[in-house]
């Protein structure tokens, strides 16, 4: 008897969580001697991947649900996997190998790159990356900028046109936004770089991770260079922090930031998955969220809107207190607030203030899009990069690994994806703006420690839906446009500029 799609899709399924898996362990256990081998592992499947989705009976299956009187959720499924198709149709097998090794072999020099802060030793893998990139945006094809096919891939119909008319009025809004604010005396901020243990910064983000509603029986809390979320479905799903013992906010935060893209995964309507299949996870980018940009929304929200809310500490600083009393025995719950909030214009992305966070992620574009249209050569990244900072942030950057070096996207092959912070920060904005005039149980819920108005919000606006609802049909739903930046620039001017 012929498979059904759903039979199909949940097979393709388990070869790309398979995927997932390899890549957690690659970037939290994996020995450094292990990447070649590593590399070649995750390239044969991410073939037989490819092998199934092209397979022309995957195809007679997706017509044979599109001819039927399906629901509407199987025919979104269906066109998913015709899109998918043609997608990957599109890509030269022998590219997508390349790429999958690339991909582990990039990773490792990058880890010791950023270490060392030599630029050189990852440099040709990056102008590699690129040079593999190019060579997929011909074979996709663009009308315009070869980033586009790139762009889409994380963020679908998203191109180069749309996110620099996007980046540009985010730009004009926030300037004077971040003026006002530096303007004014910093908070108190010195307790912050004190000398905190790392077995009490794991077990803070451990509680901190539970409280928000992160399961640890189908989830659990590792280490990484680099902070991710990874999903194996909607039953495990696994995220990582890191641990600076003389800088508390980034574990805590990078914990919260990551809980957020993991109750999107684990909130995925389990009608979307058959047994352990998760079956709305079609394509080669095994997560249920529907772009890269939505996602990022989902913990951008639970990290700033929530995360760094005088409701949620007034909950949680006691908590925190009582596991570092010598370091914040002095520290007001106020003053914490205040210093977690506070504008401060520095070197690192994931450890950046709300209002100069985007300035990041539009010099990331930024430099993308020049290595994709070949106006610059890896070689020069770390000058273009450098003069950048200086330009946009008034800093000189010491050295390559708090550079250039310190993201782990490039050596995963990820252009593309940078966009997707900023867009996320700007839909989180639309999305509590939404929440906050219609259901005032959300943030009450945050002042009493209780989020179960929070998750049931989400969960039926955003989680429930996987990848059967596109972002812009979300920003829709609640009256806004997917690249309109009002609602964003409102929260950050009412938050800074008051």
């Amino acid at each position: 008897m012929s498979l059904s799609l759903n039979d199909r899709v949940a097979r393709l399924n388990d070869v790309l969580v398979s995927v997932n898996l390899l890549n957690w362990d690659a970037r939290v256990m994996m020995p450094a001697g292990g990447a070649e081998t590593r590399g070649h592992q995750i390239a044969t499947l991410m073939g037989i991947a490819r092998e199934m989705i092209l397979d022309p009976a995957m195809g007679e299956a997706a017509e044979a649900v599109l001819a039927s009187d399906a629901p509407d959720l199987d025919r979104r499924a269906a066109l998913a996997v015709q899109e998918a198709r043609t997608h990957h149709a599109r890509i030269p097998a022998a590219l997508l190998r390349r790429q999958a090794e690339q991909s582990i072999t990039a990773g490792a020099a990058w880890t010791e790159a950023r270490r060392t802060g030599d630029f050189t030793l990852f440099q040709s893998h990056l102008q590699s990356i690129v040079d593999l990139a190019r060579e997929k945006a011909q074979a996709l094809g663009y009308d315009g900028h070869p980033y586009d096919p790139m762009a889409d891939v994380f963020e679908p119909g998203a191109t180069a046109a749309k996110l620099t008319s996007f980046f540009d009025q985010l730009r004009d809004g926030i300037r004077p936004i971040l003026d006002a604010a530096l303007a004014r005396p910093a908070p108190r901020s010195d307790f912050l770089f004190r000398d905190y243990p790392i077995e009490g910064q794991q077990a803070f983000c451990a509680y901190i991770a539970e409280a928000l509603g992160y399961d640890m029986t189908r989830g659990r809390l590792d280490t990484a260079v680099h902070p991710f979320e990874i999903s194996m479905t909607r039953y495990d799903v696994r995220i990582t922090s890191r641990w600076n013992p003389n800088y508390l906010p980034m574990s805590i935060f990078g914990t919260i930031h990551e809980a957020g893209h993991a109750l999107y995964e684990m909130g995925a309507d389990p009608s979307l998955t058959r047994g352990a299949h998760a079956t709305d996870m079609i394509g080669l980018y095994a997560v249920a969220g529907t772009s890269f940009g939505m996602h990022e929304s989902q913990s951008r929200l639970l990290e700033n809107h929530i995360g760094r809310s005088p409701a949620f500490w007034a909950v949680h600083y006691g908590k925190l207190r009582d596991t570092f009393p010598e370091q914040l025995g002095d520290v007001s719950e106020a003053e914490f607030v205040a210093a977690i909030n506070r504008v401060s214009p520095g070197l690192t992305r994931v450890e950046a203030d709300e209002l100069t966070y985007d300035l990041h992620v539009m010099l990331r574009v930024k430099i993308e899009m020049a290595l994709m249209d070949g106006s610059l050569k890896a070689a020069d990244v770390p000058e273009a990069w450098n003069a950048a900072m200086r330009d946009d942030l008034g800093l000189e950057v010491p050295d390559n690994g708090a550079g250039c070096l310190q993201d782990v996207h490039w050596s995963h092959g990820y252009i593309g994806s940078f966009p997707t912070y900023t867009v996320g920060n700007s839909t989180a904005a639309q999305i509590m703006a939404h929440l906050d005039t219609t259901q005032p149980a959300v943030r009450a819920g945050v002042a009493a420690g209780d989020y179960s108005a929070l998750h049931g919000a989400l969960g039926d606006l955003v989680w429930q839906h996987g990848r059967s609802r596109s972002r812009a049909e979300t920003s829709a739903s609640i009256g806004a446009e997917a690249y309109d930046p009002t609602a964003y620039l409102a929260y950050l001017q009412g938050k800074f500029a008051g």
